[in-house]
Formats: structure tokens, C-alpha cells, sequence
């Protein structure tokens, strides 16, 4: 039986919770860590929540690229009209560091935009999922009823802090803070009477600009598609969006190459 597309929101849901549940079993646990390349790590709980998303995202009958396997050529890919662009783990060196900002990004696709994204930070056990035009949080998963997924009737609607004015709160990476971007910190401050600061590991930077805690996060360094794409889904819904830096344009994604542009997020 074909699976309507807002169904598809939900499978992203329980895929995300279910993803969660398996990284915390590793991460209480005497975990063990591998370079991956010279820029990334990896760890059991990445492969066993990239296995979940897989499995619990497979009636859905979309293909899936995901940080956890390798990506079909580009010459089938650039074919899809839908598909999921998943991060199992983003954040693994925040997961090694046990500081709890790490997070399982499931976006799902449509002609190179984000049209839905759940982010579920599980050592917060904190749910941040958007569907088009609806974005809202969840500070409990366990009062989220399963059967009924992908209704979010009950659950909170996210107001939208807004800062002084004259005050810019920018926030960056907490692990990959480059100098292009302390120079556009520098430059912002010749603009603004006052720039707050913060720092985050993971798709969290997006979820505090979508929720007002932050106005704006330059990222001008390496990422992949699947580091970005749940989390521009949900600013998108919550009216903000993610533009290529310097030229301004959206970030758009299933390029022949997934290492994204630099970006500002806003």
C-alpha cells in the first residue's frame, strides 16, 4: 500500500526517536572511536542509527543518502524527484566529548529542497520537526503517541524570541570555528551596537535560530548536504532560511558533489 506523503513525516519521526534510543544505549556505554578521514570520527552509534533510519524509513520506498553509506552516482541520483538525505550522528565529536550536543537530522527531499526535517537531540530527549509550513518542538518524546504520528496537535508550537534592537546574537560552531568567520564576527560588530555570542555542536544552530535564540550562524568551512538539510527544513517553516555565501542564493542540495557551499543561515 503506497504510504501518502505527510506519512512520510512520521515514519522521520519514529526513524529519528528510534535512532536516538540506540546512540544513547552507546553512548552510557565504554564506547570505542575510529578516524574516519582526517576531518571525522565515527562510532558504533553511528552505523547502528544509520542501520535503524534505514530499516524504519524502507516502506517509504525512497532512496536514502546518508553520511553512513555511499551515495548512488550522480548520473541516477540527479534523476530522484524525492528522496531522504539523512545524518545518523551529526556531531560525533560533540558525542566522543560527551557534552550532549549531538543530534539525528532526517530531511526529506523534493527537487533539491528540504520540504521536512526532524531533529531529535537525544541526550536532551528534545524533538524539533517541521512540514512545510509547520514547525514545532517537543521537551518530552514520551508524550508523544506513536499511533498516532505525524499529528503534532498536542504538541508545543514554538514562539519566536525576538532580540534588542541594535543586538545581533550570532551563533557558531563549537568545533569548527574558522577565521573567515571571526572576521565576519569582526565586521558585524562595526554594524551593530552590540554582538552576543554563543556556540553549538551539530544541527543545534539551526534549531536556536528557528526558535529565536539566535538570529544568525555564518558557516564559512567544510560541510556536507546531510549536516544542513533537516535543519534548513525547519527554518524554512519557521520563516527563515539558509543562503549561499556570497552570493546569496538558497542553499540547494543533490549537487554531483555534497560538500556544501559556504553558508549564513538567518
Amino acid at each position: 500500500m503506497e504510504i501518502p506523503e505527510f506519512e512520510f513525516f512520521g515514519k522521520a519521526i519514529e526513524a529519528a526517536l528510534a535512532a536516538g534510543a540506540d546512540i544513547i544505549r552507546v553512548y552510557n556505554s565504554n564506547f570505542h572511536a575510529e578516524k574516519k578521514d582526517e576531518n571525522s570520527w565515527i562510532t558504533e552509534a553511528d552505523t547502528a542509527s544509520h542501520r535503524r533510519i534505514v530499516d524504519i524509513l524502507a516502506p517509504t520506498e525512497l532512496p536514502v543518502i546518508s553520511e553512513e553509506s555511499e551515495p548512488a552516482p550522480y548520473h541516477i541520483r540527479k534523476t530522484w524527484s524525492r528522496y531522504w538525505l539523512v545524518d545518523p550522528l551529526d556531531g560525533t565529536r560533540e558525542f566522543i566529548g560527551r557534552n550532549g550536543e549531538f543530534t539525528v537530522n532526517i530531511a526529506l527531499m523534493e527537487y533539491g529542497c528540504p520540504v521536512a526535517g526532524v531533529i531529535y537531540v537525544p541526550a536532551r530527549d528534545e524533538l524539533y520537526a517541521a512540514y512545510r509550513q509547520t514547525y514545532y518542538r517537543c521537551k518530552n518524546t514520551a508524550s508523544i503517541n506513536r499511533e498516532t504520528l505525524p499529528d503534532l496537535s498536542p504538541w508545543e508550537s514554538v514562539p519566536v524570541n525576538r532580540t534588542q534592537k541594535g543586538v545581533l546574537r550570532v551563533i557558531v560552531s563549537r568545533s569548527h570555528l574558522s577565521d573567515e568567520t571571526t572576521d565576519f564576527i569582526k565586521n558585524q560588530k562595526k554594524e551593530f551596537d552590540k554582538v552576543e555570542i554563543s556556540s553549538a555542536g551539530s544541527s543545534l544552530k539551526f534549531c536556536r535560530i528557528a526558535s529565536g535564540e539566535a538570529d544568525i550562524y555564518p558557516r564559512f568551512g567544510p560541510t556536507m548536504e546531510w549536516d544542513v538539510a533537516a535543519g534548513h527544513a525547519i527554518l524554512k517553516s519557521a520563516g527563515k532560511n539558509v543562503y549561499r555565501h556570497p552570493d546569496g542564493m538558497e542553499l540547494m542540495y543533490n549537487k554531483p558533489d555534497l560538500t556544501n557551499d559556504w553558508f549564513i543561515a538567518k
